[in-house]
């Protein structure tokens, strides 16, 4: 089973593509000296990453001097909406209900804003499905 389309990916790469969506672009040693440090890893570690999320499409990369610079390929948005959708797939077999109900148990654990949250965000999608239809 492959519950996203990059395959699984591990705390190191989420964090470094963390770091990336926030910084915009980066280095191995900027990742490194922010990331790498704290976790007892080596920059060849980083690099390796960095390597690894590129060649899964997540990162583009070009040549500055005399490394590689990396770039986000996938917004942040985007890649939590496409990661949704490939677990609901691969293990809810599409099944959007399970999904749902899933969701709606998260938000009422996180509270009564994230519920009102989640509310608002579902009688926006419907005024905007209801425009797009007429």
């Amino acid at each position: 089973m492959r519950p996203t389309r990059w395959g699984l990916l591990g705390e190191l790469e989420l964090a470094v593509l963390d770091q990336l969506w926030r910084s915009g672009e980066s280095d191995a040693k900027t990742v490194h000296a922010k990331l790498g440090r704290h976790r007892g890893i080596t920059l060849n570690t980083v690099q390796s990453t960095m390597k690894r999320l590129h060649e899964k499409r997540l990162l583009t990369r070009s040549k500055r001097s005399h490394a590689f610079v990396y770039v986000p390929a996938i917004s942040r948005a985007a890649f939590h909406r496409d990661a949704v959708e490939d677990v609901v797939t691969a293990l809810l077999h599409g099944e959007a209900d399970a999904m749902v109900a899933a969701f709606v148990g998260v938000a009422e654990r996180a509270g009564e804003d994230t519920l009102a949250r989640l509310e608002a965000l579902v009688a926006s999608r419907r005024t905007a499905g209801r425009r797009s239809s007429t």
